[in-house]
């Protein structure tokens, strides 16, 4: 695909949205980086919105190498220390962890099954299963996710459902992004509050808790296409609440740089936008593989049970 990098990529999404010309696009998580392409296709940069994907090539092997639990704790006493003192409600902490893996990251492009899969040349690949924000005729929407746990757990639904830290969770989640649908769009509103989905993935089957906020735009709102993301970014689910107090703790504490992992990723077909928090994310640094992972931090939270889940959630869906 074609890389415009001819203006910043804010003004360059207003342009295309006051063409109508459909485009993908990537912006890293500050929201400081982005790349606009046009749709014509190119081996460097691929897109699939489809959830499709094709057969396995041969066995997955993947084996992480955990992080350093004094590492991952001296992060986390940084962030709890700063929600204890209030100065944070919720946090989105992240962890960069070492692989070994069998696959390209182009065969696990092909081969991984997601809502929105991204390949960024032979740097890095996202195979996301978290809409960031949708439209459809002037209305738009957005799918906070928030809460995760393996279905193999016997009553795991239920589990899900009545953990107390992981509602506190999701309440905080879904008021921050109601609030930020508020700088863009009017009548917001809570269509579904917090239903269940189920992921399969190459170590069996998770239930990931979300849901679904509605607000109104403004007529054109294409015109301003590039002005409306970038008052929405970072992306609240995967940064915390207050947004500005706990970037600023989150880059305090995390070790590692996000680049594109936990930007967004979309679609503009002219009409409407579709597009993605690139959770989920491998990174090749130098020939070796980085699975990219976190999760929201709160006061009730549990060290050891966060530092599992940092865990848990290296997988690939298949």
């Amino acid at each position: 695909m074609a890389i415009d990098f001819s203006t910043s990529w804010v003004e360059t999404l207003n342009q295309h949205g006051k063409a109508q010309k459909p485009c993908y696009f990537i912006i890293d998580f500050t929201g400081e980086n982005g790349h606009v392409f046009s749709e014509k296709e190119n081996s460097d940069v691929i897109f699939d919105f489809s959830e499709k994907s094709k057969k396995n090539l041969r066995p997955l092997e993947i084996y992480p190498k955990p992080i350093d639990e004094k590492k991952f704790f001296k992060a986390y006493k940084i962030v709890q220390n700063a929600l204890q003192r209030g100065d944070s409600y919720l946090a989105n902490l992240t962890f960069s962890t070492p692989l070994e893996i069998n696959y390209s990251l182009k065969e696990i492009f092909e081969t991984s099954r997601a809502k929105y899969k991204i390949l960024f040349k032979d740097k890095w690949v996202c195979f996301s299963p978290e809409t960031f924000i949708s439209t459809r005729e002037n209305k738009i929407f957005t799918f906070p996710m928030k809460g995760t746990i393996n279905a193999e757990i016997p009553q795991a639904k239920e589990k899900l459902i009545r953990n107390l830290k992981e509602l506190a969770e999701h309440f905080t989640i879904v008021d921050l992004l109601r609030n930020d649908l508020n700088l863009i769009s009017k009548e917001v509103k809570v269509n579904k509050f917090r239903y269940l989905e189920e992921i399969k993935t190459q170590k069996g089957s998770i239930y990931q808790a979300s849901s679904e906020i509605e607000g109104k735009l403004p007529q054109n709102w294409q015109n301003q296409m590039g002005e409306m993301l970038q008052k929405l970014l970072p992306a609240g689910s995967i940064s915390g609440a207050p947004k500005p107090k706990t970037l600023e703790i989150i880059h305090s504490a995390e070790t590692h740089q996000r680049g594109f992992y936990t930007g967004i990723a979309g679609h503009f077909d002219g009409k409407n936008l579709n597009t993605a928090v690139m959770i989920r994310f491998i990174e090749k640094i130098d020939g070796q593989f980085f699975y990219k992972s976190g999760g929201g931090i709160t006061a009730q939270s549990i060290a050891k049970e966060e530092y599992q889940e940092i865990q848990d959630k290296i997988y690939i869906p298949r």
